[in-house]
């Protein structure tokens, strides 16, 4: 048997999507949601660094004129109209305790400004370089940047599994629907679940 071939992707664990202050907030207005969210997404990059599994952090951020964001669909015209994910500012920052960890050699950060993280960004040369071939993926939005990435990571030959409880929609009908739709192409289940998955050694 050989190390597992896998990598964590951890999608817009960012001030504007998961801080009470943030702009965006998906699914996140509730108390209790926010707070198993956040204990979910922690367990995530808690046990990926425990396993010694490589973690792409993946943050969205724009100039803050907007000036590089195309407004040709309606989430990409909110974010401008709000204000949110602007570069350099509190927003687009990782909320605090879901960092990538300073220093670190198995963890990278990917900054995207489309649906899919892997769209016009070195995510794709990255996990080729780290020899993965397996993706555990969460993150917030459901279905927009998780499905966007799925589907995207699917296409190029990945194996995928989606850590359910550690990914929210603003609406909890969606988010349960985007999951029955990625099910064709990846597997979900519980964070503890995509662990074991991702951590199984090769044969």
């Amino acid at each position: 048997m050989t190390a597992p071939d896998a990598a964590v992707l951890a999608l817009h664990y960012q001030n504007d999507v998961l801080h009470p202050d943030g702009k965006i907030r998906v699914g996140l207005d509730g108390d209790d949601a926010r707070r198993r969210l956040l204990e979910s997404a922690a367990a995530l990059l808690n046990g990926a660094r425990a396993a010694g599994l490589p973690i792409v952090h993946v943050r969205v951020a724009f100039r803050p004129d907007y000036a590089d964001l195309l407004a040709n669909c309606a989430i990409f015209r909110n974010v401008a109209a709000i204000g949110a994910v602007a570069e350099g500012q509190w927003g687009s920052a990782f909320y605090d305790g879901l960092e990538p960890r300073a220093g670190s050699a198995r963890e990278f950060v990917v900054k995207h400004t489309r649906i899919s993280a892997f769209y016009g960004t070195p995510m794709e040369e990255t996990l080729r370089l780290l020899g993965a071939r397996r993706l555990a993926v969460a993150g917030v939005a459901t279905h927009s940047v998780v499905e966007g990435t799925v589907r995207h990571a699917a296409d190029i030959g990945f194996e995928v599994m989606v850590a359910q409880d550690a990914c929210a929609s603003a609406d909890p009908a969606v988010h349960q629907a985007s999951l029955a739709s990625m099910r064709l192409i990846a597997r979900t289940g519980t964070v503890a679940e995509a662990l074991r998955w991702a951590a199984a050694p090769t044969t």
